[in-house]
């Protein structure tokens, strides 16, 4: 029990410095583009999109590789692999001379990056099926506190060189590489290593593999429209802060860091009390309500304030992912995790490329200077109608899986 509290404190940490290290480059990288490419808001938007699409579309392609190695190999040589990749891409972007080498980095990070992938199969590997969506949401509140430190250091040390927080991000992700190295145990048990199967190394492979588990490529599509819809704040979230209420960097990470503070509390402190009160059933249905409605309210803030307000009740829909998560691994076999995981990651890495193009030029449509329509909402709009549809979605995956509300542990189905 106290080795398992040992390797959970490990993965949070490794995955809250890995956060840090993002969140110290969000509130500058718009104005780095716009340096390197003399061009405005409206057009920064459109490389900040095609940047991100870059590191996705790697990490489509790769995260099922690195998920299936995993499985066969453990759990700790790949997550050492994705913290080297991702120092040495935050080096690239600091001595960046044009766009193209913010291109070449986010390559390279998305081939490595998968840090989120072992970290979610790692803590899979050491939990009991009633401890799943607790432990899951540790990673989502080293995500929040990663946001409430790493947007602060970037605004901060941004405004002194635009170019510091990425020496500040790279020297952060290679110490907790290093640390990785000394203290992180494996976690994959030598009984639970399968052979590698090459098949499942194809995007979309292992995804068809899970369809004989009850429900849980259902709850998966759900999860999927969900991680969709939640790219519109990462797409234009800084681009519409400077927007439409004229934020400096330092204005755009304090934002940051208090959606960081909200999703920490969400999913660090809310999600294990909720699921033990309610049952994951309810825990969802409540999480996915509160995710559409204040991601319809963002659409309609007219004020910085009234935009604070409304991630009160987006943050705490939050306690509806690490639910899910947990009740799709109890559904999969413990040999199946990195799969599993794999391919849940590749899944959110479509999320990002489809969000950035999809979010990011409904965004430019509705702030162009030559367009008849000026609604900078437009992108929350829209993701609240999918975060809707995957509302339903869940409700039937659940019925299909025939979870108990008054039961806060759901035992694993058997492949029909």
């Amino acid at each position: 029990m106290q080795s398992n509290k040992t390797a959970l404190l490990f993965i949070f940490v490794t995955v809250l410095v890995d956060v840090i290290g993002i969140g110290i480059i969000i509130p500058i990288i718009p104005d780095l583009i716009m340096e390197l490419t003399g061009e405005g808001t409206a057009m920064a938007v459109i490389y900040g999109m095609w940047l991100t699409t870059a590191f996705a579309g790697m990490q489509f392609l790769f995260s099922p590789v690195l998920g299936e190695i995993s499985d066969r190999y453990g759990r700790r040589p790949i997550l050492l692999i994705a913290l080297l990749g991702l120092s040495i891409d935050y080096l690239i972007h600091a001595w960046a001379p044009t766009i193209t080498f913010l291109f070449m980095g986010r390559f390279l990070a998305g081939i490595t990056g998968a840090s989120f992938t072992v970290a979610s199969a790692y803590i899979a590997d050491i939990s009991t099926n009633e401890e799943k969506a607790k432990n899951f949401g540790l990673i989502g509140a080293a995500f929040g506190l990663g946001f409430i430190i790493g947007p602060g250091i970037g605004g901060f040390f941004g405004e002194i060189d635009i170019r510091l927080p990425f020496y500040i991000a790279a020297g952060l992700t290679f110490a907790n590489f290093v640390f990785g190295y000394f203290f992180v145990p494996e976690s994959l048990t030598p009984e639970n290593r399968r052979p590698i199967n090459v098949m499942k190394m194809i995007p979309g492979v292992s995804l068809v593999s899970l369809r004989n588990y009850k429900g849980v490529l259902l709850l998966i599509s759900a999860f999927f429209l969900a991680n969709l819809a939640g790219q519109a704040l990462p797409s234009t979230w800084s681009y519409y802060g400077i927007e439409r209420y004229d934020w400096s960097p330092q204005e755009i990470g304090v934002s940051l860091m208090v959606v960081g503070l909200l999703v920490a509390i969400a999913q660090g402190f809310l999600v294990g009390i909720v699921v033990k009160r309610i049952g994951k059933k309810r825990t969802v249905i409540t999480g996915f309500l509160l995710w559409t409605i204040g991601m319809f309210l963002f659409s309609q803030a007219s004020e910085p304030w009234m935009l604070y307000a409304f991630l009160i009740p987006y943050a705490f829909g939050g306690v509806a992912g690490p639910t899910i998560q947990g009740v799709i691994s109890n559904q999969v076999s413990e040999k199946e995790q990195g799969n599993l995981q794999g391919a849940i990651t590749g899944l959110v890495s479509v999320t990002a490329i489809l969000g950035q193009l999809i979010f990011s030029a409904v965004f430019y449509y509705f702030i162009r200077p030559e367009g008849k329509v000026y609604f900078p909402g437009a992108p929350y709009a829209l993701a609240a109608i999918l975060l809707f549809v995957a509302l339903l979605l869940a409700i039937l995956a659940m019925k299909r899986m025939d979870l108990k509300e008054d039961v806060a542990v759901v035992e694993a189905t058997h492949p029909d």
